[in-house]
């Protein structure tokens, strides 16, 4: 068989699987959102509503027929692109996602960024250093990250370097003389800041978002440290790192350009991962710093019952993490020709 007819079985193997994925995630969603104790039609209706009023939208949302007429019936609106409207806004859920979105995509990319920068040198430095101070220096810092509750670490962030020192902005994405001020081009403040020519914005913005990007790259950064470690621990026990040595090689270069080489591979799919658990995992620190995006939408929807928005956001994180897997197979054929 040819090298391009294995690429394209290959590439077809891929894509069926995507759509099986694709497929389970929808038939997740929608089981998730028929076992919710929420009742959809008595969000719409209210408390008050007669039952001749709640059957009526009972049968218009299609609950009346049969639970895989349901699913055929989401399924059809999904490959459209009607999500539904939302109770909450009166708007569609897809618009309001596409709203509040380059928000979370703002804080985790800065997140990330941070923990992936600290996290990637500590745990380098810890397996280089293994049981000595180092080591166990680097260890408790992990272990603080890891443990400590983010809302915690949030609060108390806000208290001491905004309440009491003042050295960053405090809630929402900037300060609230500036709202209004910078036309919404693309949704991401800091480029639309200076779109504008607003530095006056853009500075109010970066204030905003360090301190909670900084507790979320933290926070990301243990568990990326934790895995750096003992991914680098792994290839410092093999016997090309004292091949490498005697071949006269530094220390330095045997470390970064073999051992570390050697694992950039795994270090892509665990910095992945990390940055979709940011995207879907932001609720509790955008709830603690008023931060309007993702994380506080699907929060303020979860609590009065939007089932719409609701399945729209679980649908999307699913999709996150198909994307991101995606990209981590692309980056795998980037640092290792072997998988080509």
């Amino acid at each position: 068989m040819s090298i391009s007819r294995m690429r394209l079985r290959g590439a077809l193997g891929q894509a069926g699987t995507i759509a099986v994925t694709l497929l389970g995630l929808l038939l997740l969603t929608f089981v998730i959102g028929r076992m919710m104790p929420a009742d959809p039609v008595r969000a719409i209706v209210g408390e008050e509503a007669s039952p001749e009023i709640y059957q009526q939208v009972f049968q218009q949302l299609g609950l009346d027929r049969p639970l895989w007429e349901q699913f055929l019936r989401y399924l059809g609106d999904v490959l459209t692109g009607d999500f539904g409207t939302s109770i909450r806004t009166g708007k569609p859920v897809i618009e309001d996602i596409l709203h509040v979105m380059p928000a979370t995509i703002e804080l985790a990319t800065f997140a990330i960024l941070i923990g992936a920068g600290l996290g990637i040198p500590l745990g380098v430095t810890a397996a280089v250093n293994k049981d000595r101070w180092p080591d166990h220096l680097v260890r408790v810092f992990s272990l603080f990250g890891h443990s400590m509750p983010i809302f915690w670490t949030g609060m108390i962030a806000l208290i001491v370097f905004y309440a009491h020192l003042g050295w960053v902005g405090g809630s929402g994405r900037m300060s609230q003389f500036y709202i209004g001020m910078v036309p919404d081009v693309t949704g991401f403040l800091l480029i639309d800041s200076l779109i504008a020519g607003e530095m006056d914005v853009f500075a109010s913005a970066v204030n905003h978002l360090i301190l909670p990007a900084a507790l979320l790259g933290y926070s990301s950064s243990a568990y990326i440290t934790r895995m750096t470690r003992s991914f680098m621990l792994d290839q410092l026990g093999q016997e090309y790192m004292v091949t490498a040595r005697v071949k006269g090689l530094s220390r330095r270069q045997t470390i970064w350009r073999h051992a570390f080489g050697n694992i950039r591979v795994q270090l892509v799919t665990i910095i992945a991962l990390a940055y979709g658990g940011l995207l879907e995992g932001a609720v509790l620190i955008e709830t603690v710093f008023a931060w309007p995006g993702f994380g506080q939408y699907l929060t303020n929807n979860l609590i009065i019952g939007d089932m719409n928005a609701v399945m729209t956001c679980v649908l999307i994180v699913g999709v996150i993490f198909i994307a991101l897997n995606l990209l981590s197979d692309l980056l795998y054929r980037l640092f290792d020709p072997r998988t080509k």
